[in-house]
């Protein structure tokens, strides 16, 4: 069986409220070849006391202040020995047990994998499936209309991998999977859900600074005009989208 050695990194920063249900989530999967590791922003709220109680099946544990969350996710990197790498930050989950086996079965050797997401609210009651669907065959030209696959859907291969660019403070893990695709030779569609994506963070709560960070990678990897013409796409889609949900409240 094909049975590749993953990392999965988590970061987190005082949320006591939300990570054992992440690390339980990680540590309760089925699949065994899983390399753990788990970055700390050094958090002073007993976040730190629930991680290191389930110290021995950590790999490796990083608990220090760093310079924002792409700073951690970097760290998480420079640690990983996996084949493939996977960020399931604190609150998200895999969709079930069997996920990461599953993804895994589905092909062997392919450069990235992914599947979808569903969304979950502080309650970890579900929200349904995200506003954009997984596509059907994903490329790197996929994210024109915005982005397509969390990152906590997708598996990459780790030579394929750059760090994160901190020039972004809220929206490079676009830039992240957009210059890893643009290697990949093979990418798998699982054909299933795979994450449960904990709706918020701070990309929701500094949105315009979020939004203005997505303009300057889509220009960066598609071009000024294109994107300029792929954003009033996304202004009409988005506005339908609102519009149908509204009327389905209603």
């Amino acid at each position: 069986m094909f049975r590749p050695k993953l990392s999965v990194i988590t970061i987190v920063f005082n949320d006591a409220k939300h990570i054992e249900r992440t690390m339980l989530s990680v540590l309760g999967q089925k699949y065994p070849n899983i390399e753990y590791i788990i970055i700390d922003g050094l958090s002073t709220d007993g976040t730190l006391d629930i991680v290191k109680k389930y110290g021995d099946k950590i790999s490796k544990l990083v608990s220090e202040e760093d310079e924002g969350i792409y700073d951690a996710m970097n760290k998480g990197l420079a640690l990983a020995t996996g084949d493939y790498v996977i960020f399931m930050n604190s609150g998200d989950e895999f969709y079930d047990k069997d996920t990461v086996a599953g993804v895994f079965a589905s092909a062997d050797g392919a450069d990235i994998y992914y599947g979808e997401t569903e969304m979950i609210n502080e309650q970890g009651q579900s929200l349904g499936q995200r506003r954009h669907k997984a596509p059907e065959q994903f490329t790197w030209r996929s994210f024109k209309y915005g982005m397509s696959i969390s990152h906590q859907a997708i598996y990459i291969k780790r030579s394929l991998i750059e760090p994160f660019n901190r020039k972004y403070e809220l929206s490079a893990d676009i830039d992240w999977i957009l210059n890893a695709a643009k290697k990949a030779k093979t990418i798998v569609n699982v054909n299933r859900y795979v994450a449960k994506y904990l709706v918020g963070g701070m990309s929701k709560k500094r949105h315009r600074q979020s939004l203005k960070e997505r303009y300057h990678i889509m220009r960066h990897h598609y071009g000024p005009v294109r994107t300029f013409f792929n954003h009033i796409v996304i202004a009409f889609n988005l506005g339908w989208y609102w519009l149908l949900h509204r009327r389905t409240n209603d």
